[in-house]
């Protein structure tokens, strides 16, 4: 039996743990911060906002939550996110998982994934 990648992330738990982990490097990363910044001014907001990441990522892995937010293209259309600025979340994310001790082979499957998005993601 092949076991889920939502399984493989620590579930619920784990899921959250590495959202947290993420927000917060993406809070301290020079390259990024500017474009997270306005959510520390609004502790609700940035609870409502890593919510909808962890829902996004357990739902994308095979958890049971169910994602309600924009997709890809219209979350992010009109940021015009650049390359630098891609690469940068995804060494956030990359950082994160090692902390959170990710096997390996999940984070390779993680990185797939957040690679598959570029093209809804940057430059729009």
């Amino acid at each position: 039996m092949n076991t889920s990648l939502y399984e493989r992330l620590g579930e619920s738990t784990g899921i959250r743990s590495l959202v947290d982990s993420i927000v917060a490097r993406h809070l301290k990363n020079p390259i990024i911060c500017k474009r997270y910044e306005p959510l520390t001014e609004d502790p609700e907001r940035l609870e409502v906002v890593t919510q909808h990441l962890c829902n996004f990522l357990e739902a994308g892995t095979g958890g049971p939550a169910s994602y309600q937010g924009k997709n890809m293209v219209d979350a992010h259309r009109g940021m015009n996110i650049s390359g630098e600025e891609y690469l940068a979340v995804l060494d956030d994310i990359v950082s994160a998982m090692q902390e959170c001790e990710v096997d390996e082979a999940t984070q390779k499957d993680i990185l797939y994934i957040a690679y598959s998005l570029k093209p809804e993601i940057a430059r729009l």
